[in-house]
């Protein structure tokens, strides 16, 4: 099956004065394609930033953190009031991990389970079970190799 994705990254969105640009990603799921408005983390800074600070996210909302090389990525809640989950993704764009209503503010360290990963998308905690996104879901999105 073909998915045409179009891109509008006109929408930026500030945040303190850190910025994000959004585009639609697509989660696979055996039940279906889930679009989410995606806030993109890809410089530095940005991915530093991420979700802190903010009071909520929607189900329809995410953040996809896509780094350079497939690496072992740590991610952690440092001043996220909300609870998460976080989808680890390789580089094929397969979910290999997925933590759970990662804990806010909690400084431990989130991983996937020493798996090395093209990304990490944030959603709504608790959202990937109410979606049945599970391990082996498939994110659509340009920086993957589909």
């Amino acid at each position: 099956m073909a998915v045409f994705l179009g891109f509008y990254a006109s929408s930026i969105i500030a945040d303190e004065d850190v910025r994000f640009s959004v585009e639609k990603v697509v989660i696979r799921t055996a039940q279906g394609n889930l679009p989410f408005d995606t806030e993109l983390a890809l410089e530095p800074r940005q991915q530093e930033h991420g979700l802190m600070f903010r009071k909520e996210i929607s189900e329809n909302k995410a953040m996809l953190f896509v780094f350079d090389n497939q690496q072992i990525i740590n991610m952690w809640m440092k001043n996220t009031l909300i609870p998460l989950d976080m989808l680890f993704i390789d580089s094929k764009g397969k979910v290999v991990y997925i933590e759970h209503d990662a804990k806010p503010e909690s400084l431990d360290n989130i991983d996937a389970g020493g798996m090395s990963v093209k990304a990490v998308m944030e959603i709504q905690g608790g959202l990937a079970k109410k979606k049945n996104i599970l391990v082996g879901s498939e994110i659509i999105y340009k920086a993957f190799k589909q």
